[in-house]
């Protein structure tokens, strides 16, 4: 049976990896996660790590960049130039941009793109308003919701905060009917540094970070893996299928 839990709140997209986001009123679900997202990132050049992207983790000013596309040179959903914090507008993948960020890191950068994606640990993220405001509450401050940088953020119906731990190993779809897309809830989100900044300033707020690993065990929301693909909309109804309900069935 399937559980109605609440409905689609807010939908974000990051193009390049750490850079600011974009709120979407619509996104296409694909296998590799929402379409054009993180599909981009600054490779430190070197860096021979298994992980030599830059993020903002390293770098704050990285929020402070904005990716965006013109219309004239748009191909599917990957930027064409970014607007960096000083106002001046570069080429994703010209010289300046990469010199400018070096710069800015201290080190050189390359941009890289990747077909599928680069993510830290699955290609979808979402979590509850709820979750958000309980721990903006614990911290002593209004936050917004894109320090967690999620995907897609819900709106519950049952508003109880971290309400997101009871989806592990079930299934969200989104939407009605058998071809709603749909992913499986696969594990918590482990929260790090990125979360204490702040998406407009790059300004750091500690007691933020504190306050998730006081309440939730250092996480907050979850991450999914996409079993159906589809059309993700602001408004949607969320269901969930849990995980017991999977094993009967099977």
């Amino acid at each position: 049976m399937l559980i109605e839990i609440g409905h689609v709140e807010a939908i974000f997209r990051y193009p390049v990896k750490s850079m600011g986001g974009e709120r979407l009123e619509a996104a296409g679900l694909g296998w590799h996660g929402l379409e054009g997202d993180r599909r981009l990132a600054f490779r430190r050049i070197d860096d021979r790590s298994g992980f030599p992207w830059l993020t903002a983790c390293k770098l704050p000013d990285m929020l402070l960049f904005a990716p965006h596309r013109r219309e004239d040179g748009a191909q599917g959903d990957l930027p064409t130039h970014v607007r960096t914090p000083d106002g001046e507008e570069m080429p994703v993948f010209g010289e300046d941009l990469a010199t400018e960020v070096g710069r800015r890191y201290g080190t050189p950068v390359q941009m890289m793109q990747l077909k599928h994606g680069i993510f830290d640990e699955a290609s979808i993220s979402v979590i509850a308003f709820d979750t958000v405001s309980e721990i903006g509450r614990l911290a002593g401050r209004s936050l917004d919701v894109r320090r967690f940088r999620p995907n897609v953020v819900v709106r519950l119906l049952r508003s109880v905060p971290f309400q997101e731990d009871e989806w592990l190993g079930g299934v969200l779809s989104f939407g009605e009917g058998e071809d709603a897309p749909a992913i499986t809830v696969t594990m918590r989100d482990v929260r790090c540094s990125m979360v204490t900044l702040d998406p407009d300033s790059a300004s750091s707020a500690p007691e933020v970070l504190k306050a998730v690993v006081r309440a939730h065990q250092n996480t907050a929301g979850i991450y999914g893996a996409v079993t159906r693909i589809g059309r993700l909309a602001v408004g949607q109804t969320i269901f969930l299928c849990a995980a017991t309900e999977k094993r009967e069935r099977g």
